[in-house]
């Protein structure tokens, strides 16, 4: 095969063919007496396994898993797709915490009734009060980033707003359910620029739109790696599937 065999399947230049070879994306191509390259069935497979394993992984992960089977290190392939799993296994834990914690401040603020003065007037010990927590506990929450309270120009006091509140109340149910404090302040930023419980709910479902997405990429993106690891290595055993052959 020519490296435009190759581009023309995909969509993508032959430029691009060669700098996925030069980037290790590929195996090595042998070349002509004349210079030309010479591609195989071997390094289509792989450019299809490194396309499938983009949309799925990232482009950065998907080159480091292709240059790990290129220098012949499988687990270390094998164990960055374990970590991207991971990460998707714990995007989805995230995913589900936030809707729990919505319909919690939800309907806390449908049931709760209208506060007597202006939530910005809330200090720290008074939003700890409110949580049950230690104001220690919610100063670290700034420190991470979740929560920004003004301050009071003429005493330098925290002061929290609606907002504030709303967060703080978010990274005490997230922090309840076993999340980090620089998982929650992600989550918090999400919930900032939907702008607010109310547009981050209705978001949720393309979350979870983006979620399956991805999953769904990672299982294409195993059958095409699969194929090329066939080719790289013929030889290679099935996999252990738990069932043993019964004795004649």
């Amino acid at each position: 095969m020519r490296p435009t065999d190759l581009a023309v399947e995909h969509g993508i230049s032959t430029q691009a063919v060669r700098n996925y070879e030069r980037d290790g994306f590929l195996p090595p191509a042998e070349r002509t007496p004349s210079g030309y390259r010479i591609y195989t069935e071997a390094h289509a497979a792989a450019l299809r396994a490194f396309l499938a394993l983009v949309p799925a992984y990232g482009h950065a992960t998907a080159g480091r898993i292709m240059n790990a089977l290129h220098r012949d290190a499988l687990d270390d392939a094998l164990t960055i797709i374990d970590r991207g799993h991971s990460r998707l296994l714990r995007d989805r834990d995230t995913l589900d915490a936030v809707r729990t914690a919505v319909g919690h401040l939800t309907a806390d603020s449908k049931a709760a009734p209208p506060p007597s003065r202006e939530p910005g007037t809330r200090t720290v010990g008074e939003l700890a009060h409110r949580l049950g927590v230690t104001p220690a506990t919610v100063r670290s929450w700034e420190e991470a980033g979740i929560l920004n309270p003004a301050r009071d120009p003429a005493t330098g006091y925290r002061l929290y707003d609606a907002a504030d509140i709303r967060d703080a109340e978010l990274a005490h149910l997230l922090r309840r359910g076993g999340h980090l404090l620089d998982h929650i302040a992600m989550v918090v930023r999400q919930i900032r620029t939907a702008g607010g419980t109310d547009a981050l709910a209705a978001s949720l479902d393309a979350w979870q739109r983006r979620l399956t997405a991805q999953g769904l990429a990672m299982l294409r993106a195993a059958t095409h790696l699969d194929t090329y690891l066939g080719l790289l290595d013929p030889t290679a055993p099935e996999p252990f599937t738990g069932h043993r052959p019964r004795p004649e």
